[in-house]
Formats: C-alpha cells, structure tokens, sequence
C-alpha cells in the first residue's frame, strides 16, 4: 500500500513549508534549542513510510531508509552528523571513534573535542571527506538522500538513520553497539534506560493539564504525536494539546490555540518569551496568566539517555505550575 502522509486538520495546522528553504529560513531566524528541535521535528516530517528496524545481517547493515550497507568489521573513523547518534556513540563507549559531528552535537563535554562539520541536514560533503571516516551516519531524510548515494558511491558506508521517539534509544543504541564492536556496553545502556524510563514515567493525578508545545512563534508551530516531546510531556503527566496531530510539527493559528486553552505552554526559550506581550496572543488564556513551561537543555531536543531525567524535570515543573 502506498504510504500517505497524514493530513492535517483545517483551520486547526498545516505542515511546516517544504524543501530546503525552510532550512534556510530557520537559519537565520532561530537560535539555539528552539533551533535544533525544530530542524529535527522538521526533518522527520520528510522521513515517511518508516521501514523495520535496522539490522545487522550477513551481507552487511539494512538502515532505516531500507538500504543494505556493507561495514567491513568496527569502524575506526566516524563521522556522526546526528546529535542523537553522537550521544549514543560516547554512551556506549565508541566516542573515541567519533572524528566528525554537527554543530548541534553538544553532549557529552567530550564531543566538543571533535571536529565541528557544520549542519547534519544537506552536510557539506567536501568537510565530510576531509575527515577521512570509514563509517558516516545520517539522519533518514529526504535531504539526505543524495549525499547518501554521493558517499557511497566514493566507497564510504553510510547510514541514514530515524532518531525520532524515545525507542530509538534503545533500538539505535543496539544497532550502533553491535557496528563498532560495543555489543555489551550497549546492551547494558539500554537495560539502564529501559529500567530507568519506566521509574520517570507517572500516571496522571485527576486531569492531566493541556500543554501547549511551542517550538516557533512566528508563525506559531507546535509539536505533534510524531515527536519524543510528546512522549516526555505524556510521561511527565500531561497531555499535548495537539497530540490529534499525527505528525511531528505544523503551524497553528493563534485562535486554534485560544479556542483549546491550554493550560501551559511549553517553550525552549530562557528568560522573557517575546511574544507574551503581543496583543494577538491575548486572546489565550494561558498568555495573560504567564503559565509558561520554560525548557532549555539539549535533553528536549533529541531522543537521548537522558530522557528520564527530561521527564522527572517536567513532572517537577508540572506539579509546581498544578
């Protein structure tokens, strides 16, 4: 069956524009974690038709894109250009194989000794080869795509990888541990994980409050079911006030917003949010109250290790607003 991309509600969102411009655009206008989440929910909304997960095989590594690639024995160089990627190499004990990552790459401390290569969507392929790697991992998008096919064509392995929900920690962490020849260490990160998941995770107390996650303000964009945002604030005991939306990001209008009254907005801004003070956004209840859910580490924008202790942070934040 072809695979559709779902729809988005009228008047309710839209999908985030497409093509490389929006990139652009969020380049110059964004900064720091607000950024970052918003360039990976973008990115996974290019990814569609997930295929199974990526597996170790004979004939070489299947990655999410449904691509058999042939790794001959632990790679020694890697160019990582997803932050998600990064932090499991080093979790798992290969983080010194590690000779290229993406400027968003900033945990643990030790990645920032490795080479900055830039954006890790439509990478400089030129920064790439310079590093020499004999392993180069990918986000699965669309973008991507081509350097892919380029790298490979050069001889070099590649991999285009989902890292979109909390299960990819696991999944990936795996995967990654059985590539380099990390098995054990990444078997035991993801039992700590697992374990440690379930002990964040809370059942609501009465209503769960609505939250609002804002990733953008102008035009508004929130977050959908298709995010690991979604799965932390559900975990923490809240409820995203557009979980109806089944993809990962979309514009809404500022009178969707008010007419669903959150009781919280989620932002990744520290300090003062800009568009509190705008006369537009006072037709939302939660503005004009100032019930703002300020979050700022790099835990909320990627699937990581630290996801438990993103939501035991929530949670903590939650009840303080309840």
């Amino acid at each position: 069956m072809a695979c559709r991309r779902p729809r988005w509600p009228s008047r309710i969102a839209r999908p985030p524009p497409r093509g490389r411009a929006v990139f652009i655009f969020s380049l110059r206008r964004l900064r720091g974690a607000a950024l970052a989440l918003l360039l990976l929910a973008v990115a996974f909304a290019f990814a569609a038709c997930r295929p199974a997960a990526p597996a170790v095989r004979a004939g070489g590594v299947v990655d999410d894109a449904g691509d058999t690639v042939a790794v001959a024995g632990p790679p020694h160089r890697i160019v990582s250009l997803i932050p998600a990627t990064t932090e499991l190499l080093f979790a798992i004990g290969a983080g010194g194989s590690v000779v290229g990552r993406t400027q968003w790459c900033d945990y643990p401390a030790a990645a920032a000794t490795v080479p900055n290569l830039g954006d890790g969507i439509a990478p400089n392929i030129e920064a790439i080869l310079a590093a020499r790697p004999d392993l180069v991992l990918l986000y699965n998008s669309a973008q991507n795509a081509t350097v892919a096919a380029r790298l490979r064509g050069l001889g070099i392995p590649t991999l285009r990888l989902n890292t979109d929900k909390l299960a990819d920690v696991d999944r990936i962490g795996r995967l990654l541990g059985r590539v380099t020849g990390h098995a054990g260490s990444a078997d035991s990160m993801a039992a700590v994980f697992d374990s440690a998941l379930t002990g964040a995770t809370i059942a609501p107390r009465g209503r769960p409050p609505k939250v609002l996650l804002l990733v953008w303000e102008q035009p508004p964009m929130t977050i959908g079911r298709g995010s690991f945002l979604d799965e932390l604030v559900r975990r923490a005991g809240g409820v995203n006030l557009f979980e109806d939306v089944s993809s990962s990001a979309g514009t809404v209008s500022i009178e969707a917003v008010a007419s669903r009254d959150p009781d919280l907005i989620l932002t990744t801004t520290d300090g003062p949010v800009a568009f509190a003070s705008r006369p537009e956004w006072q037709v939302v209840r939660a503005v004009r109250e100032r019930r703002f859910l300020p979050v700022v580490g790099s835990e909320f924008n990627r699937p990581s290790p630290r996801a438990p202790a993103a939501i035991r942070e929530l949670t903590a934040k939650l009840r303080r607003a309840g």
